[in-house]
């Protein structure tokens, strides 16, 4: 085997004697081999296994020719749209143009089309119309049946219909794609390949479909949002390997889309197989030139150690992509991988991190989850831990101190986030000491997401009163080891269940903090997530009960600038939101106000020497001013109503790795 990057021409075909590639890779991203990179990890896996795989990275989709540079394959093309969905890639939760691609040439914009994978499927079947099609990855996977599309604003159909595509692979795919080379190296027409975990294929008829549950139909769920949310839960309720039954979506014309149950999880060997393949670890030589990609500078250093995430959060799609349960590398592959690390000309001594979704899982949440799955109506941590959870940082710990005295290593980081409520839960004190003493810089990012109970309730998160413990036992800790270190809380605004009170009494919280956080995140709606669904629907599908959804870009950019209230560009902002909350109460000059008033008010609001009593301490909105929605109808905000008493979000739309950031803490 040729230790190299895989063939993206023919001249590379031709050093390695292939006279055809079994599969050709359309992939959205540039083209890095690293085992962060998932198009490399499905290349590698099938090369292993003697497959001749050809890589085609960014093509220029307006030019038939470029998705013909490697020929026809012989068993199928593979597409995927890219490690991120391009959507995200392109688009703020604002539908603003991003400035950067960072997984693009120099960080630049524009080598790839909106709906990347929908786009080069339609190009290959206009000039292969016939030849297999197979696709994959975060785009694929989350739109795998009929979703909302914050994009457009519309339910649209499941991407295998739109995309032309014979099979979808969802979640990691290292299995399903082994059995689907093998199945059409056989000879088995893709369309006969039915049979298989973790793919997604058109029917017919369900005369060979058993143990099937039938959602509602596409038609249905456009005409009604609760049909919609109904059909969303029950997908959510089958996501687990063990126990998820086989879904069908009906289209009319008699066409069906039906979900095969999600893949098994890896074995600890299988995993240790994947990450051992001779990645290259950079991205291709060609892009030097052009800047390199931007992408690969933090993962280059960093470890995977798990996939996965029993944290369960409801703004997050990992349920719907890698699964709740833990799959995990052993300290032996890990090491491996580490020690290869410090032999990089690059390498300054520093392990970038070491984790997943989230870095302190590091087994799965209890000793039934490999034979009976995980539970389909509870969750793990929230709203309290189970009794069944294990809490146990003793592997995760060993593996850290492992890496640090490794030769060459001068600090190894964590950085894909603690989970803190599982963390607090941990009777033994020595892996959070030992995160301040080791691996922290000055800074620990955590995820509380919000301090408004209710709001948290939405999100899937614990009370705030699980944070504040978290926090005094992180700022003891740090005291015992005579060290200044910090806490960095992520925060998010606009979220489902946050109104304007919700987002006042968090501002309240940041001003007694004595913090204002440099960039907000903004509720993000990504397909296949229970947040979206409530975004979209206005109704929290697990109890199918009404959910206050922040909707206008007016009041959700109240939302954020209450969060960032410091900002003096934000001040009419907070001023409007504040008076919209009945909250005036905090514009004045008590060191209790989130901001003075201006020279013109203040005879409304007050002097510095002579300030006005307090209106509206107790929090109620008196519905006297609102913020303009739609028509020029003021809006309690509070409340969510409208002028004419009518609720604000009667119709509730949507706003979406989803958050790519911090997926799963």
């Amino acid at each position: 085997m040729i230790k190299d990057y895989l063939p993206i021409n023919r001249a590379d075909m031709e050093k390695r004697g292939w006279d055809q590639c079994d599969f050709v890779f359309i992939i959205g991203d540039a083209y890095v081999d690293h085992p962060s990179f998932g198009p490399a990890i499905i290349s590698r896996v099938l090369e292993s296994q003697g497959y001749r795989v050809g890589i085609i990275a960014q093509p220029d989709w307006k030019d038939e020719k470029s998705i013909q540079i490697l020929g026809t394959p012989r068993l199928a093309f593979l597409v995927c749209g890219g490690n991120m969905d391009t959507m995200v890639n392109h688009y703020t939760v604002a539908k603003k143009e991003r400035s950067m691609d960072a997984y693009s040439p120099g960080g630049e914009r524009g080598h790839r089309p909106d709906r990347a994978t929908i786009v080069y499927c339609n190009l290959i079947r206009k000039v292969y119309k016939n030849a297999p099609i197979v696709i994959g990855g975060i785009e694929a996977s989350l739109r795998r049946m009929a979703h909302y599309d914050y994009w457009s604003d519309k339910v649209k159909r499941s991407i295998l219909l739109d995309s032309q595509a014979d099979l979808i692979s969802y979640g990691m795919g290292e299995r399903s794609i082994v059995e689907i080379a093998d199945a059409l190296d056989s000879g088995i027409d893709i369309k006969d390949i039915t049979f298989i975990d973790g793919t997604v294929y058109r029917a017919k008829d369900l005369d060979s479909v058993y143990d099937a549950i039938t959602l509602p139909s596409y038609e249905d769920i456009l005409k009604d949002k609760a049909t919609f949310a109904k059909s969303f839960y029950i997908q959510y309720q089958n996501t687990d390997p063990f126990t998820a039954h086989r879904l069908v979506e009906p289209y009319k014309n008699n066409e069906y889309v039906v979900q095969n149950p999600p893949a098994k999880p890896l074995s600890q060997s299988e995993m240790d197989r994947v990450y051992a393949l001779p990645y290259m670890r950079d991205y291709h030589p060609c892009y030097k030139e052009l800047g390199g990609i931007p992408a690969i500078e933090e993962l280059k250093f960093s470890l995977t150690s798990n996939r996965g995430c029993f944290g369960g959060c409801n703004f997050c799609a990992l349920t719907f992509h890698q699964g709740r349960i833990i799959q995990t590398r052993s300290h032996e592959s890990i090491i491996a991988e580490a020690t290869q690390l410090t032999w990089d000309p690059d390498f300054k001594g520093y392990i970038n991190d070491v984790g997943g979704p989230t870095a302190n899982f590091r087994h799965t949440s209890c000793t039934k989850q490999l034979e009976h799955g995980v539970c389909i109506n509870k969750q793990c941590l929230f709203p309290n831990p189970c009794k069944n959870l294990t809490v146990d940082h003793t592997d995760y710990l060993s593996l850290l101190k492992k890496l640090r005295e490794l030769p060459k290593v001068k600090k190894v980081f964590i950085r894909s986030g603690i989970r803190f409520d599982y963390l607090i839960e941990d009777k033994d004190d020595t892996f959070i000491e030992e995160l301040c003493e080791h691996h922290v810089s000055g800074q620990l990012k955590v995820a509380p997401e919000h301090i408004a109970n209710n709001v948290l309730k939405m999100m899937g998160k614990p009370e705030h009163s699980v944070y504040e413990r978290f926090l005094r036992k992180y700022k003891a800790t740090n005291e015992k080891l005579g060290k200044k270190q910090f806490v960095v809380p992520y925060l998010m605004s606009s979220h489902p269940g946050s109104t304007l009170k919700e987002a006042v009494e968090l501002a309240e919280y940041l001003r007694d903090l004595g913090y204002m956080p440099e960039q907000v995140q903004d509720f993000y709606p990504t397909p296949s997530t229970l947040s979206t669904c409530m975004y979209y629907t206005g109704l929290d599908p697990r109890t199918m009960k009404p959910v206050y959804v922040p909707k206008s870009p007016h009041e959700k950019a109240m939302q954020r600038a209450l969060i960032q209230y410091r900002n003096p560009k934000n001040y009419n902002l907070i001023i409007e939101a504040l008076e919209a909350a009945g909250r005036t109460d905090l514009i004045g000059f008590d060191k209790k106000c989130l901001v003075r008033p201006a020279y013109k008010d203040k005879d409304k609001y007050g002097t510095k020497n002579n300030p006005p009593k307090k209106n509206a301490g107790n929090g109620k909105n008196t519905g006297s001013r609102g913020s303009k929605g739609k028509n020029g109808r003021g809006m309690n905000a509070v409340q969510g109503k409208s002028g004419n008493g009518r609720g604000m979000n009667a119709k509730n739309g949507k706003a979406g790795q989803g958050k790519n950031r911090r997926s799963s803490r």
